[in-house]
């Protein structure tokens, strides 16, 4: 909930008078303030600058796997067999995922 610093401060006894039907209708009246935003709908709208790649061919070269490279059964990322750690149920393991 907001607090207003700048509002002047009440005494104890004020606090007290506040009825609870006054204090629900504060409540009810500061959640109505608040704005419903479609996250998805504000993205749409808001666009980077220079972030227009529409017409941008990317190409990226594919190397297939050399022969001291093993992909690792957990993780599935490339690595040099300097990085196996062994094998589980006969599918080679590296040293991050033993």
């Amino acid at each position: 909930m907001a607090t207003d610093y700048d509002a002047p401060r009440r005494d104890e006894a004020e606090l007290g008078e506040d009825s609870l039907e006054e204090l629900k209708a504060r409540r009810v009246d500061s959640q109505s303030a608040s704005v419903d935003v479609d996250e998805a709908e504000a993205a749409e709208n808001f666009e980077l600058p220079g972030a227009d790649i529409g017409d941008e061919e990317l190409s990226v070269k594919v190397v297939p796997l050399q022969a001291d490279e093993f992909t690792c059964s957990r993780c599935f990322l490339v690595h040099h067999r300097s990085q196996l750690a062994g094998e589980r149920n006969g599918l080679p393991i590296c040293r991050e995922c033993a």
